[in-house]
């Protein structure tokens, strides 16, 4: 039997994340193949031709969990948003320019974070959320959730996120919780 001890968790950059697109893939497919996200090959495929590029940013940060024997159980990464970020854009509300301002260090985007069914509820998801920020000198950190997955949304607020708006982060996208996390310790 898994136990939270026997999960490893590794945090890795960019090459070492391209090295191990296999496992990101396994586990971001199986996670996301399931209601109410219901992934398809198209787009698992068409996320991991953005991932190629996510991976080549010098500020990407990535963390894999995998079981003592190997097995990949949970991924987690993003970088830091440039200045020219389109994120606050997709927003179905506007906020203010103080919110939306990004120098290419300020705000750190969760671009994916998931971990495999029968791996969850034992820390895992929290553990890589900690390991990608580990070390980083942003303010905060911003990512869209879907409000009908209550198990995240439970996660991420008893992690300290507080949602700023709503947003349709693709083309078709059912719309997501933007929330931002405050890595500096003041709480908003």
């Amino acid at each position: 039997m898994t136990t939270p001890e026997t999960i490893t968790v590794e945090r890795m950059d960019g090459a070492a994340a391209a090295r191990a697109e296999d496992a990101f893939t396994l586990v971001y497919a199986e996670a996301f193949a399931e209601p109410p996200y219901d992934k398809t090959s198209d787009s698992v495929d068409a996320n991991f031709r953005r991932f190629r590029s996510q991976v080549r940013k010098k500020t990407f940060s990535a963390a894999l969990a995998r079981t003592g024997d190997g097995e990949p159980v949970g991924i987690a990464y993003g970088y830091p948003l440039s200045p020219s970020t389109g994120w606050w854009n997709r927003l179905t509300t506007p906020v203010d320019d103080e919110l939306r301002r990004e120098d290419g260090w300020r705000t750190f985007g969760l671009m994916e974070l998931a971990v495999r069914a029968p791996w969850r509820r034992l820390g895992v998801a929290r553990r890589m959320h900690e390991a990608v920020l580990a070390d980083t000198m942003v303010e905060r950190a911003l990512l869209n959730a879907r409000p009908d997955v209550g198990a995240a949304q439970a996660a991420y607020r008893s992690w300290g996120y507080r949602k700023v708006g709503e947003a349709r982060p693709w083309e078709g996208a059912v719309l997501h919780d933007v929330m931002v996390l405050d890595l500096r310790g003041s709480g908003g």
